[in-house]
């Protein structure tokens, strides 16, 4: 009898955790498509970034990067979750498609830092940045391949211009990305 419940217990919690990785998948394609462009670049602002820094706090970094890979299926098979309500191959191929692909590094490197110091209050906050930069080198390169530029002009185009509010972002998500966490895994403890 303990090991049926045992099952049905994992089987419930496997359940739940499924039901919180579409969710956060769900979150991530209606908050990519708002960007705003800017005149200066081909890379729009968005909160895609952000929403990974949150889905990595709540989910950890194995189900965090499942949702941004679901989310990069979604858009790629033409759905329209990509900045500027856009989606298909091409936006993956096209001058933004290295950032995309570096969503999938930036959910893995928070979620290892995040994980390999559960006990430390701002330890995603490196692996936010690192992951960030690992993002900003994976899109700048594939900007520059993309547009025939520098990657030094690649930079001044697709990096610069987001320094300060992917700043904001961070901090942003530092502090509420726990109390978010805490609150998911209350309510999923019910």
């Amino acid at each position: 009898m303990k090991d049926h419940a045992n099952t049905n217990c994992d089987r419930m919690s496997r359940t739940k955790n499924m039901a919180v990785i579409g969710l956060m998948t769900a979150v991530i394609c209606i908050a990519a498509p708002f960007s705003i462009p800017i005149p200066i670049s081909p890379v729009p602002i968005s909160l895609t970034n952000f929403i990974i820094f949150i889905a990595v706090y709540i989910l950890g970094m194995r189900s965090a990067s499942i949702c941004v890979v679901l989310y990069l299926i979604l858009g790629t098979a033409g759905l329209p979750v990509f900045s500027s309500f856009s989606g298909g191959l091409a936006k993956l191929a096209g001058p933004t498609g290295g950032y995309l692909a570096g969503f999938v590094l930036l959910a893995l490197i928070q979620g290892f830092v995040l994980e390999r110091f559960p006990g430390k209050k701002y330890a995603a906050v490196p692996g936010m940045i690192i992951g960030m930069a690992v993002c900003y080198a994976l899109g700048t390169t594939w900007l520059a391949l993309q547009t025939g530029q520098s990657f030094a002009a690649a930079l001044t185009i697709g990096v610069l211009p987001y320094l300060p509010g992917d700043a904001i972002k961070i901090i942003i998500a530092a502090i509420t990305g726990p109390k978010l966490r805490a609150a998911v895994r209350r309510s999923l403890n019910k």
